[in-house]
């Protein structure tokens, strides 16, 4: 099984590692399959941080990201293809964030297994995500 990091849980990894479930640990800690963060997170977390809503413990996004890197993550892009189909994902009432749910979209249309702690993407199941 491959992974999909949300972005939380990236920053989790890095900086609050107590915040992740076991589950969650298990998945990232497990030498089986490969981990994958989204370049849309690299684009929401340069974002919050140039809008002075993340903290980096000092480091810049590009910093943060090469770090990510030597814990083996790879990043993955969406294809133009997963891009031009993102209208296809159902609306859900609450969630309209368009970096999650376009993360939501790479993950099914990626074959991968999202973590996250984000509650609000159950409804995703019946659509054909997979979460931890």
């Amino acid at each position: 099984m491959n992974y999909l990091l949300d972005t939380h849980i990236l920053l989790w990894l890095r900086f609050s590692p107590e915040k992740l479930n076991a589950s969650q640990r298990d998945a990232l800690e497990s030498p089986e399959g490969e981990k994958f963060i989204s370049s849309l997170s690299a684009w929401e977390i340069s974002l919050q941080f140039s809008l002075g809503k993340l903290d980096l413990g000092g480091h810049t996004p590009e910093e943060f990201i090469a770090g990510v890197y030597g814990l083996g993550i790879k990043m993955v892009t969406p294809t133009p293809e997963q891009y031009a189909t993102y209208h296809l994902l159902p609306k859900i009432d609450g969630h309209k964030d368009p970096f999650d749910r376009m993360i939501i979209w790479h993950a099914i249309q990626g074959g991968l297994t999202l973590i996250s702690s984000d509650q609000k993407i159950s409804d995703y199941k019946l659509h054909g995500l997979s979460t931890i």
